[in-house]
């Protein structure tokens, strides 16, 4: 474990260096991983261990389309593919990758199959942390820990194949085995992670919810509609209007911002934009910091964790989702974005080649 400093406050972090993949294969020669879940997170992290030489399972149920995606993913049915109890008895490292309300719902058949020295992994906090809602108590003679990349399992894969990585927080909740450590760092290297920041359960929960609801996904979200409705009321058109609000910011100003950071990206711009964008940043983190305070209040009193659960475990909740998305989808702003994606260069490949 290394020990960097980040602003002025040393952290605990494993690099990739210290904790190479032939490490974490050593670590894990001797454990069957059990992916309970092939939603969001489980085919990555699924996928990525599999090609790092992990023995990795998948337990879901038959008939069920991620049980199609799993066998189209290249797991074998009887093999590497098992409906859940029999992946639940046959793993020893159970990855409890559902849904938060899936989580819940599953968790006495989980239960059941804790037995002593076999680990508990979770890919968010949120059902340790707020045990008094979920109901997910472990037994003390297993090992409880966590590995959370921070980005979509998508994102994880398609780093992986890339050839690098998406950093991850990791923390150990309850160590029964003494191994804990160990186990923990050994699954973040395989499942694909850059480098592992530690954390606790209830941080990494508290911040994730915090953080989607907020500059993730919907504060940004937000701020496009927002930007994007004064340049139309103000006569720009669509397309202005888009490459202005989001076009730009992901495609052109981001990229600088992962690179190097905001100061070197702001260095990097027109002068014009330096002076407006340093005259102005105040003002929006003003305007939006109480939103925040109440955001992170909401979090960690537990009114989000329970909206999630009574929203989330409703038997028509994929139909309202879907009403909620078809909202966004099919607003004029993401209408024209759709638009705009087509007439990038990369996506008039084919026509250019006709042409020629």
């Amino acid at each position: 474990m290394a020990v960097l400093n980040f602003g002025g406050k040393d952290e605990n972090v494993v690099t990739r260096e210290e904790f190479p993949l032939r490490k974490a294969q050593e670590v894990l020669k001797n454990e069957t991983v059990a992916i309970i879940g092939y939603g969001v997170q489980g085919p990555g992290q699924a996928l990525n261990q599999q090609d790092n030489g992990i023995n990795v399972i998948v337990g879901q149920r038959k008939e069920s389309k991620t049980w199609d995606k799993a066998i189209a993913d290249g797991f074998v049915p009887g093999e590497t593919l098992f409906e859940i109890e029999e992946a639940l008895e046959r793993g020893t490292i159970i990855c409890y990758l559902l849904s938060d309300a899936a989580q819940i719902q599953l968790w006495p058949t989980v239960q059941k199959h804790l037995t002593p020295g076999k680990a508990l992994y979770f890919s968010h906090g949120f059902g340790i942390t707020f045990n008094e809602q979920t109901g997910i108590v472990p037994p003390k003679d297993v090992d409880v820990f966590l590995v959370a990349p921070k980005g979509s399992g998508t994102s994880l894969r398609r780093m992986f194949l890339q050839g690098r990585g998406l950093n991850s927080s990791y923390a150990i909740f309850q160590d029964a085995t003494g191994k804990a450590y160990e186990r923990v760092i050994a699954l973040g290297i395989a499942v694909g992670s850059g480098y592992l920041f530690e954390t606790d359960f209830k941080k990494e929960v508290f911040s994730d919810l915090t953080g989607e609801r907020g500059t993730l996904m919907g504060c940004i979200q937000g701020i496009f509609a927002a930007q994007y409705d004064v340049l139309r009321s103000k006569g720009h058109s669509p397309s202005e209007a888009f490459n202005e609000t989001v076009e730009e910011l992901t495609q052109s100003l981001m990229p600088l911002v992962a690179e190097n950071g905001m100061d070197w990206m702001y260095a990097n711009c027109s002068t014009t934009a330096q002076r407006g964008a340093l005259d102005w940043w105040k003002k929006f983190r003003d305007a939006t910091k109480p939103v925040f305070e109440e955001l992170y209040e909401s979090v960690a009193t537990g009114k989000e964790s329970q909206r999630s659960i009574d929203s989330n475990s409703q038997p028509d909740y994929r139909e309202k989702l879907n009403v909620e998305l078809a909202e966004l989808r099919d607003s004029e702003m993401w209408q024209a974005g759709k638009t705009v994606r087509s007439l990038r260069p990369e996506n008039q490949t084919a026509d250019k080649e006709i042409e020629a």
